[in-house]
């Protein structure tokens, strides 16, 4: 589960991040919605540990992200929005770098990554090197790889950014199949569509301040004035602020 409690970040005298407070329980899909700049990437950012907060604190299955970084971070695979890899590997080389850093057994590292290239489409790149993939390989390639050591919490950052339609359907299967066998899902996305198909729960965050957090239904319910699609509620709250 994720565990999120007053959490602040500043850059300069912009507050990026204005005491956050969220629990998000194992199992739970949760979209994070917001327009540009409203703390979305700052938050996932923090909770992965790649930053560290001017307060607050984030607990990743109990582990404190700063005070034991190590323990929360085997738990965690991450998708950022724009994926980092090493060029001049192959898809295998990096797969095979992934699995020595969470210290993955060899044979069963070998078959996770037969598995998962075979259900994001990716055998036939396997020999070539990352940096001549087209877009929506790397991030196919992102997920698989986020995904290889099975983590508990699982965060990703635009999940759809360059797939067709075809893979799209595949990532939010996956998704969504991950998180009803107990995996942590934290996405964010500027594709309402997703977060209506796939979430469990929505938060609209908006200044830094997470300013409606339910189900769609819950969502509809408490804002029906503002209509029943996602969209309208959306666009109705972050235009108001």
């Amino acid at each position: 589960m994720i565990e999120i409690e007053d959490l602040t970040m500043n850059y300069g005298e912009l507050r990026a991040l204005d005491g956050l407070n969220l629990t998000i329980k194992p199992g739970e899909l949760f979209a994070f919605l917001g327009p540009n700049g409203a703390g979305k990437t700052t938050a996932m950012k923090l909770l992965t540990g790649l930053m560290k907060p001017d307060s607050g604190r984030v607990k990743l299955c109990g582990h404190d992200v700063q005070l034991e970084s190590m323990q929360a971070k085997a738990l965690l695979g991450y998708v950022p929005d724009v994926a980092v890899f090493y060029e001049k590997l192959t898809p295998v080389e990096f797969m095979e770098f992934i699995a020595e850093l969470f210290e993955m057994d060899l044979d069963h590292a070998t078959t996770q990554t037969d598995a998962l290239f075979t259900k994001f489409a990716l055998h036939e790149y396997a020999r070539q090197r990352i940096e001549n993939l087209s877009h929506g390989t790397r991030q196919r390639l992102a997920i698989a790889s986020a995904l290889l050591h099975d983590p508990k919490v699982f965060v990703i950052d635009e999940p759809m950014v360059g797939l067709d339609p075809i893979h799209a359907r595949t990532v939010k299967r996956e998704i969504k199949e991950r998180s009803q066998a107990g995996t942590t899902v934290l996405m964010s996305t500027h594709l309402l569509n997703i977060a209506e198909e796939l979430a469990d729960r929505i938060g609209i965050i908006h200044h830094g301040k997470l300013i409606a957090l339910g189900t769609l239904e819950e969502l509809r319910r408490d804002h029906e004035k503002r209509g029943r699609r996602l969209e309208d509620i959306f666009l109705s709250m972050v235009e108001q602020e």
